[in-house]
C-alpha cells in the first residue's frame, strides 16, 4: 500500500505565505511525476504545479511567479511554497504522485487526502 500525506495548510492573510509538504510512504519502487492540485467549493480540481523526476516543472498560469514546487527524492517528499497568497487561492490542496510499486508494475496515480488553505482579506 502507498499513502500520500499532506501537511502545512492553514489560515493566512492575503499577501502571506504557506509551505505545503506531501510525503509518500509504503511499498514504493519509484516515484515519477509529483504534483499539486486544488479544488475550491463547487469547482473542478485544477492542476497547480507538477514536477517530473527529471525535466522541467510546470505551473498553472494563475500561480506563476508566486508558487514554487520542489521535491526531495531521498525523502519521497514534494513541497509547494506559496507566496503572495490571494483570497482566490482558497481551496483544498491535494498532493498527487505517479508511483511504481515494483520494477515491472505500471505507474499508478495516488492522491493525498487534501489540506485546506484559506486566505483571508
Amino acid at each position: 500500500q502507498v499513502q500520500l500525506v499532506e501537511s502545512g495548510g492553514g489560515l493566512v492573510q492575503a499577501g502571506g505565505s504557506l509551505r505545503l509538504s506531501c510525503v509518500a510512504s509504503g511499498s514504493i519502487f519509484n516515484i515519477n511525476t509529483m504534483g499539486w492540485y486544488r479544488q475550491a467549493p463547487g469547482q473542478q480540481r485544477d492542476l497547480v504545479a507538477r514536477i517530473p523526476s527529471g525535466g522541467e516543472t510546470q505551473y498553472a498560469d494563475f500561480v506563476k511567479g508566486r508558487f514554487t514546487i520542489s521535491r526531495d527524492n531521498g525523502k519521497n517528499t514534494v513541497y509547494l511554497q506559496m507566496n503572495s497568497l490571494k483570497p482566490e487561492d482558497t481551496a483544498v490542496y491535494y498532493c498527487n504522485a505517479n508511483i511504481k510499486t515494483t520494477w515491472s508494475s505500471p505507474d499508478y496515480r495516488y492522491w493525498g487526502q487534501g489540506t485546506q488553505v484559506t486566505v483571508s482579506t
